[in-house]
Order: C-alpha cells, then structure tokens, then sequence
C-alpha cells in the first residue's frame, strides 16, 4: 500500500515562498512519476506540476517559472518551491504517484494520493 503525505503548507503574504514536501512510502518511490496537483474552494483540482521518474519536469503555465518541483529518491519525497505566490496559488495543494515512470496531466493518471496541504496566500 503506497502512502503519500504532505507537510509544508501555511499561511503566506503574496510575494513569499513555501517549500511542500510530500513524503512517500509502500514501494521503490524512483519508478514513478510523481506529481502536485490544486484544489481551490468551488473549483476543479487542477494540475500543477509533474516529475517523471528520469527527473524531466512539465509545470501549468501559470507557475512556471515561480514553482519547481524536484524529488530526492534516497528520501523517498518529492518536493514543490513556490516562490513569488499570488493570491490565486491559494488552494488545497495535493501530492500524487503514478503507477507508470511517465507522468499525466489530469487526475485520473494518478493511483495515488495523499490528504492535502493547505496554503492560503494573503494580499
């Protein structure tokens, strides 16, 4: 059973930076694409950025440049830089793995998830 948790979240001024981490467990983590995904109140989780298992990375338009996602696999995590944050980053921020080394851009590419982090971003 994978199991996938996520630590890092708060409450930031806009402008600042957050690091999430999503700490992963139940199989050999270097395999599978993992990836961060949003949820804001009212809206669609949507898809925010993706690492494959090589370490090829692909970001939503609106945060590249802004966010990095890395992963280090002798700590089983992957992680998410958020730098420059606006008011709309603020959302639940999810972590995922795929069940495959290539990464998908909707949910339903992902087999699991962990239980959310939450970052409110202020103005």
């Amino acid at each position: 059973q994978v199991q996938l948790v996520e630590s890092g979240g708060g409450l930031v001024q806009a402008g600042g930076s957050l690091r999430l981490s999503c700490a992963a467990s139940g199989r050999t983590f270097s395999s599978y694409a993992m990836a961060w995904f949003r949820q804001a109140p009212g809206k669609e989780r949507e898809f925010v950025a993706a690492i494959r298992s090589g370490g090829s990375t692909y970001y939503k338009d609106s945060v590249k440049g802004r966010f990095t996602i890395s992963r280090d696999n002798a700590k089983n995590t992957v992680y998410l830089q958020m730098n420059s944050l606006k008011p709309e980053d603020t959302a639940v921020y999810y972590c995922a793995a795929a069940n495959s080394a290539s990464y998908y851009l909707t949910s339903s590419g992902y087999a699991y998830w962990g239980q959310g982090t939450q970052v409110t971003v202020s103005s």
